[in-house]
């Protein structure tokens, strides 16, 4: 299998909603997503049946998982287990940029 390579820098931000846009990157078993969330955009609960890890690289974000709530700053990471429900909602003004990592794959963000 050729090994694939990405710069970050060449893969334009993708609108998902009013003031939430990503960038992937998808291989064999597993996603890796950068998200950019605006202050004041609309949260949206949800779930779905990948492992979440999200690193908080800038920002400050309150992330809802299930029924616990985490005040996570840059540098902070959160596990989100399959299938809980769960959102985050930026506080402050800055925008809160988070790596996240989905296994298994999410096609979808490739």
């Amino acid at each position: 299998m050729p090994v694939a390579t990405i710069n970050w820098n060449e893969i334009p931000w993708t609108p998902v909603r009013e003031g939430v846009e990503r960038k992937g990157f998808t291989g064999e078993g597993a996603t890796v997503a950068l998200h950019r969330l605006m202050p004041g955009h609309e949260p949206k609960p949800h779930s779905h049946i990948h492992e979440q890890i999200a690193y908080i690289i800038s920002g400050t974000i309150r992330f809802h998982v299930g029924e616990e709530v985490h005040l996570i700053t840059g540098g902070g990471l959160i596990v989100i287990p399959p299938n809980v429900v769960h959102w985050g909602e930026v506080v402050g003004d800055e925008p809160v940029i988070n790596l996240d990592v989905f296994t298994p794959q999410r096609p979808e963000y490739a």
